[in-house]
C-alpha cells in the first residue's frame, strides 16, 4: 500500500476550542473584548504600537492601503511573484500596480529593480515588499528606496507571522504590516481573519473605522467603509494559538533542515536560501526542479501532496493583464514554472520527511 503524506494538515486543541464555547455563551459576538484583547497581544509580540484586527489578509491589504490615502492615479510597487490578494487590493482601489522582479535566491522583492521601477515611475507613492514563503525581504535596502521617493511601505507579512531579518520582526519594518490567519497560515484563527500591524495612531484610527462602514467613535459615518470585522469567536482562537506559534515556527525550521539536509547531493534539486540575517519561518517549503511536471506527478503517484505557490506570475494573471500594458520580469517568469511546495506543517512525522525525499532521490536515480 502506498503511504499518503499531506500537503498540510490544520487541527485546533480542545482548550482553544473551550475559548470559543465561552465567547458564545457570552452573547458578544462582535466588537468585544477578546478581540480586543487578540490585538493587544499581536501588537505586543509584534513589538508595534497597534494592531488592527480584521475579516481576512486580504482585507489588511486594503484597508492598510486605503487608511493610507492610495487611490486612483498613484503607483504602487510590488512583487511579481506572491499570491493575487498583493496586487487586487491595489487595482480595487483605482491605483497603478508597478511590477518588480525578485531576487532569484530570496525569491523575494529585488530591491535594485525596485529603485530604477522607482525611479521611473510617474507617481510612485507605496511599495508592498512581500515575506514570501515565510522570508522576510531585504527590508534595510527597500526602505532606503522608499525613503528616497518617499514611498509608504506595506510589508505583505501574510505567510510571515514573526519572521526575523536583521533583528526586525516582520510587521515592524515598514510603516505597516498585514498579516493572514487563513487555516494553512503560520498561525490561524480557525477560518478566515487579519492582523495591520502599524506605530501610526492615525494610520490605526483611520482602519479601525473603514472596517466598520466608515463609522467613527462617535457613531457617525465619517467615511465610506464596509464591513470588515474579525468575530470574537476567530479572535478567541487567535489569541490561544499566539502562545503557540513560536514553537511551531521552530518545529517548521526543523523540518525544513531534514528538507535541506536530505536534499543536498540532489543536483537537480534547488533547496532554499536562507540568508545568514534572517530567521525564515517556512510557511512552505519551496524547491526548484528543471522537471517540476514529472516530478509533481511522480510524488503525487507515490501518496505524496504538493502545491503549485504561484504557478502564474501577478503580472500574467488575466484580471491584471486586462488593466495594465504587458511587462517582462526575467527572474519571476523563470521561477514559476520550476517551483514545487512540499508537505509542511509543524507536526509532520520525520518519517514523512524521510519518505518525501526518499522518494524524489528515487526519481532522479
Amino acid at each position: 500500500m502506498t503511504k499518503r503524506v499531506d500537503f498540510t494538515t490544520v487541527g485546533v486543541a480542545q482548550e482553544t476550542i473551550d475559548d470559543v464555547v465561552e465567547v458564545l455563551d457570552s452573547g458578544r459576538f462582535v466588537k468585544g473584548p477578546v478581540g480586543e484583547r487578540f490585538e493587544d497581544k499581536f501588537a505586543e509580540k509584534t513589538g508595534v504600537e497597534h494592531a488592527v484586527c480584521v475579516s481576512s489578509g486580504t482585507a489588511a491589504l486594503l484597508l492598510a492601503l486605503r487608511g493610507a490615502g492610495i487611490g486612483p492615479g498613484d503607483q504602487v510597487l510590488v512583487p511579481g511573484h506572491s499570491f493575487f490578494a498583493t496586487v487586487s487590493p491595489v487595482l480595487t482601489l483605482g491605483a497603478d500596480p508597478v511590477f518588480v522582479d525578485i531576487d532569484p535566491e530570496t525569491y523575494t522583492m529585488d530591491p535594485t529593480d525596485l529603485a530604477e521601477k522607482a525611479a521611473d515611475a510617474a507617481n510612485p507613492e507605496a511599495v508592498i515588499p512581500v515575506h514570501i514563503y515565510g522570508l522576510m525581504a531585504d527590508m534595510a535596502a527597500i526602505e532606503a528606496v522608499a525613503e528616497e521617493h518617499d514611498l509608504f511601505v506595506l510589508e505583505d507579512a501574510c505567510q510571515a507571522h514573526f519572521a526575523e531579518r536583521n533583528g526586525v520582526t516582520a510587521g515592524d519594518a515598514g510603516d505597516a504590516g498585514a498579516f493572514s490567519f487563513y487555516p494553512s497560515k503560520n498561525m490561524t484563527v480557525a477560518g478566515d481573519g487579519g492582523m495591520v500591524t502599524t506605530d501610526d495612531s492615525d494610520l490605526a484610527r483611520r482602519m479601525r473605522q473603514l472596517r466598520n462602514h466608515g463609522r467613527d467613535d462617535d457613531g457617525v459615518h465619517r467615511a465610506l467603509g464596509l464591513n470588515y470585522r474579525l468575530d470574537e469567536t476567530n479572535a478567541a482562537v487567535g489569541v490561544a494559538q499566539l502562545g503557540r506559534v513560536e514553537r511551531w515556527n521552530r518545529n517548521r525550521q526543523t523540518a525544513a533542515e531534514r528538507y535541506t539536509d536530505a536534499l543536498a547531493n540532489v543536483s537537480e534539486v534547488t533547496t532554499p536560501t536562507e540568508p545568514a540575517d534572517a530567521s525564515h519561518v517556512y510557511h512552505l517549503y519551496v524547491i526548484q526542479s528543471p522537471d517540476r511536471d514529472a516530478l509533481r506527478d511522480h510524488l503525487e503517484s507515490n501518496g505524496i501532496d504538493t502545491g503549485l505557490h504561484y504557478g502564474t506570475a501577478l503580472h500574467e494573471h488575466p484580471a491584471v493583464t486586462d488593466q495594465i500594458p504587458s511587462v517582462t520580469l526575467p527572474e519571476t517568469e523563470a521561477l514559476v514554472d520550476r517551483i514545487l511546495s512540499l508537505p509542511m506543517y509543524p507536526e509532520i512525522p520525520e518519517g514523512d520527511v524521510e519518505y518525501v525525499t526518499n522518494t524524489i532521490r528515487e526519481f532522479y536515480r
